[in-house]
């Protein structure tokens, strides 16, 4: 295996992408970390039609991300603020709560397309500011052995449900 791989060739073969769509979101992922043997590290290339996003606004309580804009424009929700990116704007994810949460949206007249790095680790938590949801997860990635999602008022109490001493 090549330590390397050219992502322009590689994003000019659309059947080794992984397309998804959903209403506003939608994206072409073509996965580069298994092609090039890394370990630790994930690596994808997304690319993203106007007008579109990749999922919803999120962040991640372990796993840290990066995005490197490689064309196209757009527009970066992070916190409780907005940037616009263009090419060679790097973007910098760190775990933490709703004050990290990010989502990249392609507000421009072609695609936005962006190299993505993230950390593996193998249990994350993701909170969804904007549906008050929370995603608990455990395992590789495409091979979880524990994936529940649930909104945040959906929270019950440690001892509800367990008999106590006195039940019989």
């Amino acid at each position: 295996m090549k330590p390397l791989i050219n992502l322009n060739e590689l994003c000019r073969q659309p059947e080794l992408g992984e397309r998804s769509e959903l209403g506003q979101y939608g994206e072409t992922s073509f996965a580069v970390s298994s092609q090039v043997g890394a370990k630790r590290l994930g690596y994808s290339v997304s690319i993203v039609p106007p007008g579109k996003r990749v999922c919803p606004f999120h962040s991640h309580r372990v796993n840290e991300e990066m995005f490197l804009i490689l064309d196209g424009t757009g527009s970066l929700r992070f916190g409780s603020e907005s940037y616009p990116v263009k090419p060679m704007d790097i973007i910098a994810c760190p775990p933490g709560g709703p004050e990290v949460a990010h989502q990249l949206i392609n507000t421009g007249d072609t695609d936005l397309r962006y190299l993505c790095l993230s950390t593996l680790d193998e249990v994350d938590v993701c909170e969804y500011p904007d549906s008050n949801k929370i995603l608990a997860m455990t395992g590789p990635q495409g091979a979880r052995t524990l994936r529940h999602m649930s909104r945040k008022k959906d929270a019950v109490d440690y001892w509800e449900g367990e008999l106590g001493s006195d039940e019989p």
